[in-house]
């Protein structure tokens, strides 16, 4: 009931600098559950932006009345990665000592924001949904950390995926879920939808 909303919300994407990048933003309306009505778009070229300062950018939207006001960072990224299971991170002994002392209960006031990360290995999935009419599907893993969101590449015409890919996120609320979904890549189309399971970081 609002037509000047403030959300709020911080969203971190991880892109890699030799792409160019736009970065595209919609409005929705909802009336209810199930009506959801379009109130505009814009787009932003991540490429343009100074790079290591906050930038404050009011976007009107196309076609719609109205403008959207945004902060938006572009920074080099730490704390985030994708390996292969081969050059998995935290596999070095010594690496993983060093991570032990700096999380030790004497420096854990050392730095508050600094909660500390989950590592996730993605092998692979089993007997999942045929998305086609062929029997198969063409699945992708996506994971999401609060408001992080990775994803796997996609395995096409196997209902047996193998990943094997590590994940790592910085952990910035010990109350977040881990939430992994598994879709089936559909060209142009929006992807299907083949399974999903949630993991608290406090059951971890």
């Amino acid at each position: 009931k609002s037509a000047n909303p403030q959300w709020r919300e911080q969203f971190d994407f991880h892109y890699f600098s030799d792409r160019k990048d736009m970065l595209d933003i919609e409005v929705w309306r909802k009336d209810n559950k199930k009506h959801e009505e379009l109130l505009g778009t814009c787009q932003v070229d991540i490429t343009a932006l100074p790079t290591k300062q906050t930038n404050c950018l009011e976007l009107p939207l196309e076609k719609y009345p109205g403008s959207l006001l945004m902060l938006i960072a572009v920074a080099p990224c730490t704390g985030v990665s994708i390996s292969d299971l081969c050059v998995c991170p935290l596999g070095d002994p010594s690496e993983r000592q060093q991570i032990s002392q700096r999380y030790c209960i004497k420096n854990s006031f050392r730095d508050i924001k600094d909660i500390g990360f989950l590592q996730v290995k993605v092998l692979k999935a089993v007997d999942l949904l045929a998305a086609d009419f062929a029997g198969k599907s063409d699945p992708f893993c996506v994971l999401e950390l609060g408001n992080d969101s990775l994803q796997t590449h996609t395995v096409y015409k196997n209902l047996n995926p193998e990943w094997n890919k590590v994940f790592t996120f910085p952990i910035k609320d010990i109350h977040d879920v881990l939430e992994v979904t598994v879709f089936d890549e559909d060209g142009d189309k929006p992807p299907d939808f083949l399974g999903k399971v949630a993991i608290p970081l406090l059951s971890v």
